[in-house]
Order: structure tokens, then sequence, then C-alpha cells
């Protein structure tokens, strides 16, 4: 009897394990990098516009390349944009270090280097999602998403306390750590061994550059999928709510808020690791939608509630209940996305993901100003509901979807 793939043993893939090298350190860097640069640049102009400067200009380029983005990773080597934008990422950081060594007085120098950064990440989300399923095995998909989505999680959690204690160190510390764990990522993606690859199929310029867009638009999973977690995310964001429930609702303070802000992170963590030793199988659609609906019911607790230990349970159940949603969405658009447009369909989700997290935060922030902190963090939570009750109607195919294991095929669930 073959053993089921668990995260442990898809990382005996020799090629698998050197891409998940390089996601881990490739996305540390970008954790540590992201906060030593927010602290310079603050510590530059003392004005909060530029913070959020630094995400717009990280963000601007993955939606004004997405078409690009996508084509470039069906049409080229995956494996060659990847060792690329790794070149890009260090010669990006290697000019803020440069930076911060010389010091400025303007910020434009630090911004025109991570729209640079930005562009990289542009075309290496899409390349490396779409080569992932293709380094291993149809039935270590479910697998390979839980072991990517468990470093991923790994890194934001402890990116950000890295990137403050380097920082805190010397500022020249944390940047030629970020610099050596890019150089790490490089040299990791360089061990990948070439893999076949679908050759995209024929069609003029437009035709090719829409693909990732007609297709999600035709296959109602992977549109329901994606659109249900991208209008979770839209209405569910709390994090920029986090302060004010520190400090003005449960009267706590910057540790306690730290503590607020690590619970879905490490709720997320925590799923993403079971997933890896036990993953979702069967009744995926039933289970996701499970999931949005917990995830829902959970901030709405988490906006009613003035107790910390209360709140901290339901961030944390929030974190895990989005990353089974996650993990489900992510694994249902590998399996029914064809090799030749994964490209494109993972550089438009990537789009819809980022959007939906930008948005989110100032939907948040906006309703919480207009009619107050509880009652935009309750709407949210009952919004959520009501989606995902609506969705189980307009999207039956995706609630009916079944097997996660790499064998169901359409007109398994048509």
């Amino acid at each position: 009897m073959t053993a089921k793939p668990t995260m442990i043993s898809v990382l005996r893939n020799r090629d698998f394990l050197f891409l998940e090298t390089n996601a881990f350190f490739s996305t540390l860097a970008a954790e540590i990098l992201t906060v030593s640069v927010a602290w310079m640049i603050y510590d530059i102009s003392r004005d909060p516009f530029d913070l959020g400067l630094v995400g717009l200009v990280q963000f601007l380029p993955v939606l004004l390349l997405v078409m690009l983005t996508g084509t470039f990773a069906d049409r080229y080597s995956r494996r060659r944009i990847i060792a690329i934008c790794m070149l890009v990422e260090f010669v990006a950081i290697l000019g803020i270090t440069l930076v911060a060594i010389n010091g400025t007085s303007k910020i434009w120098p630090i911004l025109a280097l991570l729209a640079l950064l930005g562009a990289g990440r542009a075309f290496l989300t899409p390349a490396s999602r779409a080569l992932a399923p293709t380094v291993v095995k149809r039935e270590e998909i479910g697998a390979a998403i839980s072991c990517s989505s468990a470093i991923w999680q790994f890194c934001s959690i402890a990116g950000p306390a890295i990137g403050g204690l380097l920082y805190g160190i010397s500022p020249l510390v944390a940047y030629v750590t970020a610099l050596v764990m890019v150089a790490i990522a490089l040299l990791a993606s360089l061990f990948i061994r070439p893999v076949p690859q679908q050759p995209m199929e024929e069609g003029n310029v437009l035709q090719s550059l829409m693909g990732g867009f007609r297709y999600m638009k035709e296959e109602k999973i992977v549109l329901g999928a994606t659109t249900l977690d991208l209008f979770a995310v839209l209405f569910g964001t709390t994090v920029v709510l986090l302060p004010i429930y520190a400090r003005d609702i449960l009267v706590a303070g910057p540790f306690e808020l730290g503590v607020l802000r690590a619970a879905i992170g490490v709720g997320a963590l925590a799923m993403a690791l079971y997933l890896g030793i036990y993953p979702v199988r069967r009744k995926a659609g039933h289970i996701m939608f499970g999931a949005v609906l917990i995830f829902g019911l959970g901030t709405i607790v988490f906006a009613l509630s003035d107790v910390l230990v209360l709140t901290v349970a339901a961030l944390a159940i929030m974190g895990a209940a989005d990353m089974v949603s996650v993990y489900i969405r992510e694994v249902l658009m590998q399996l029914w996305t064809p090799d030749q447009l994964r490209g494109r369909v993972n550089a438009v989700n990537s789009v819809l993901v980022n959007a939906s997290n930008e948005l989110g935060a100032f939907r948040a922030g906006s309703a919480a100003g207009l009619i107050g902190t509880v009652p935009a963090a309750f709407l949210g939570g009952l919004s959520i509901l009501i989606i995902t009750l609506l969705w189980m109607r307009w999207f039956p195919k995706l609630r009916r979807a079944d097997d996660l294991s790499g064998a169901e095929t359409d007109s398994d669930v048509a």
C-alpha cells in the first residue's frame, strides 16, 4: 500500500526541496528588508504617508505587469525566471544597502529600488507557483502547498522580529543579512533541475495575455474559490484595527498588540503544519465553505469581544480557518489549471490577493472612521457569512468539489 503524501515526504523530492529553500530565504529576506526600510524611511522623513508609499511602490508593479508576468511564466523557463528574479532582488537590496551606508535625506532613491524589488517579485510569484506543481507528482500537490504555506507563515511571523532585532544591532547588519539570504535563494534556484513545460497555446498577442483572465472566468471552480477568498479577505481584514482594539477596547499596551498581531499568524502556521501531515483529501468544497463560515464567525466574536484571551483565541481561529480556505483554493487552482496556463492564472490570483489585502485594510479603516470600530468589524464578519451562503448557491460546482488527491477530473464534479 502506497503511503499518502505529507509535508515530510514531499520534502524528500530534491527539486521541491531546493524550490522551498529558495522560497524560505527569499521570503525571510523580504520580511527583514520591509521592517528595516520602513524604519529607515520614517527616520528620514517622519511622515507616516511615506510609510504607505513603501507598500504602494511594491504593489504597483504586480498590478501593472500582471499580463506580462503570467505570460512570461508560461512561455519561458520558470526555473530561469526565478533565478533572474533573485538576481534582480540582490541588486535592489545591494542598492538599498549602499544608500543606507552613504546616508541620504531623500526617500525617492529607496522607493525607486523598492519598485525594482517589486518588479522582480511580480515575475517571481507566478513563476514559482506555476513551477511547484511540475516538480512533484500530481497526488503530492496538496502536501506541497501545505509545506509552502507553512514556510510563508513562519517567515511572516519570524521575519519582522528578526528584522527589528538585526536593525537594532545595526542597519548594516540587517541589510547584509538580507543580501546573504537572497544569495542563498539564488544558489538554491540554480540547483533545481530543468522541468518539461507544456508549450503555451498559439494565438494572437492579446489572447495570450488575457489567457489567465479568460480561463478564470470560464472555469467556475477556480473563479468561485478565488473570488470567495478575495471577498472574505476584503471584509475580514482586521490587522489595521488591532491598535484600536488593543488601546481603546481591551485597554492594553504595545505588548498585547504584538500578541494580537501574532495570534493570526500562529493559528495559520499551526493549521498549515497540521494540513502538511493530515492534508484534506475528500469533501474539499464543503470543508472550504465551512472554513470561511468559521472565519466569518470568528470575525464577529473578535468584533464584540472586550476580553484579551477571547480576542486572541478568535484571531487564532480566524488564522487557522483562513489557512484551510487558502490551502484548498490553491490546491484546486493547481489541479484544475492546465500547465500552459498556470503562470497567467497565478499572476491574476497574485494581483487579487494583494489587492484584497490593500483594499481590505482601507475598507476596515474607513468604515471604522464612519460608523465606529466595533460596528465596522461586526458588519465585516456578517458580510462574510452572507457572501459564503451566496457563493454556495452561485457556485454549486465548487460546493460539490470532492477529491484533492489529484485524481479528480472535470467530469467528476460536473
